[in-house]
């Protein structure tokens, strides 16, 4: 099994930061690729940053410029810095691996998911 724990969200108010944490532990034997989504209310969850063991990077328009992601992969963890915060910002941020794990003695690719972190931009 792979667990996913994020970290760091919190209430900012706009033009504020905020870095979140994500560390994934468990059975896993390799990450491709670590990412964060978004879900606000009412809407589809969507992609915000991702970035692979080869710390190819790619971020939402929306983000560009304001948000920053980065890795460890020592720690298996990836952080989003997030800057310049708008309300439009408000939403449940979601880590995502997307990674090779052994579950039930054999090596499998899978996308692990945590269980998200409220981030809320308001004054």
């Amino acid at each position: 099994q792979v667990q996913l724990v994020e970290s760091g969200g919190g209430l900012v108010q706009p033009g504020g930061s905020l870095r979140l944490s994500c560390k994934a532990s468990g059975s896993i034997v390799s990450i491709y690729a670590m990412g964060w989504y978004r879900q606000a209310p009412g809407k589809q969850r969507e992609l915000v940053a991702t970035i692979t063991s080869g710390d190819r990077i790619n971020y939402a328009d929306s983000v560009k410029g304001r948000f920053a992601i980065s890795r460890d992969n020592a720690k298996n963890t990836v952080y989003l810095q997030m800057s310049s915060l708008k309300p439009e910002d408000t939403a449940v941020y979601y880590c995502k691996a997307d990674a090779d794990a052994i579950e039930w003695g054999v090596r499998r690719r899978n996308d692990y998911w945590g269980q998200g972190t409220q981030v809320t931009v308001s004054s």
